[in-house]
């Protein structure tokens, strides 16, 4: 049964990797694929970063010794194949090298921000600016976004509790479009914030059903939304037409594809294929694979 609409139509692969329960345990928060689209797959298990192929063979784990097994949360590759994690429970964010050497630890692990605003406080999500500064949304304990230099210095810092622009419920992602605009899925609030680099509010999206994650592809114009009320959805950057969905139901969905938990990370391959992570689905989380109509 085929998923989405028009141009943005999907078969959805079942049994992808299968997720052998040697490598993989507990919720799936995030996922990533890299420039030779293999896929990196976070989750809530004693080996949390798993490397696959496209077709799913399992690669590599990575991050044994240094990540925590309790709360995965976000993930981010840039453009140099550098892997960003985020460790909420642990209130650190690390960055692996394409081989899975450990190359920066921003944060003090185990220890969390002394006051409110100070990072970090279970953070959630990484991303990268174009000169390439550090975004970090530091979500559930802190309610803010920091600025970092690619070296880990820290630049600056913004937000706060609350519902007006510029604060956060929950700070619950970051993203970096091409004119390094930062989006950040401001989740229990339902919406998207979007800010200039200096952390100054520039536009919001709303009425979403609690953005968890988000994808932009700039070149095609295009942001994919994973949302915790089980669905995710597709719109056009400039006019914010959606251009497909499915999920969305209030109850759970026994239809293969669509989600009993929430869809939680998201990520596009370069042959516009869709991986999602999910979340709250009994103790055990879900991976999907959505490989796109052409």
């Amino acid at each position: 049964m085929p998923l989405g609409q028009g141009d943005y139509t999907y078969d959805y692969h079942a049994d992808w990797a299968g997720l052998e329960t040697q490598y993989h345990e507990g919720w799936v928060p995030a996922v990533a694929c890299d420039s030779q689209d293999r896929v990196f797959v976070y989750s809530r298990s004693d080996k949390p970063l798993n490397v696959y192929d496209p077709d799913g063979n399992h690669l590599a784990t990575w991050g044994e010794g240094v990540l925590t097994p309790g709360c995965a949360h976000g993930i981010f590759i840039d453009k140099e194949d550098n892997v960003f994690v985020t460790d909420a429970t642990d209130h650190a964010i690390y960055k692996f090298s394409l081989a899975g050497e450990l190359l920066l630890t921003l944060g003090t692990p185990g220890q969390p921000g002394a006051t409110e605003g100070d990072p970090f406080n279970r953070p959630t999500d990484i991303a990268i600016a174009s000169n390439g500064d550090i975004i970090v949304s530091d979500g559930y304990g802190n309610h803010h976004i920091h600025r970092y230099s690619a070296s880990g210095e820290h630049i600056a810092t913004w937000g706060g509790e609350g519902n007006g622009p510029g604060e956060f419920t929950i700070s619950h992602t970051v993203r970096v479009d091409a004119q390094d605009r930062i989006w950040d899925c401001d989740r229990e609030n339902c919406r998207i914030q979007i800010f200039d680099l200096d952390g100054n509010f520039l536009d919001e999206w709303t009425d979403l059903l609690r953005p968890n994650n988000i994808h932009i592809d700039d070149e095609n114009g295009v942001l994919y939304v994973a949302e915790l009320g089980r669905r995710i959805s597709i719109w056009n950057l400039a006019t914010r037409e959606l251009l497909s969905s499915w999920g969305g139901g209030g109850d759970p969905s026994d239809v293969p594809g669509e989600f009993q938990g929430g869809p939680h990370g998201i990520w596009i391959d370069s042959q516009g294929n869709i991986y999602a992570g999910e979340v709250e689905r009994g103790e055990e989380g879900t991976f999907h694979k959505y490989v796109r109509r052409r």
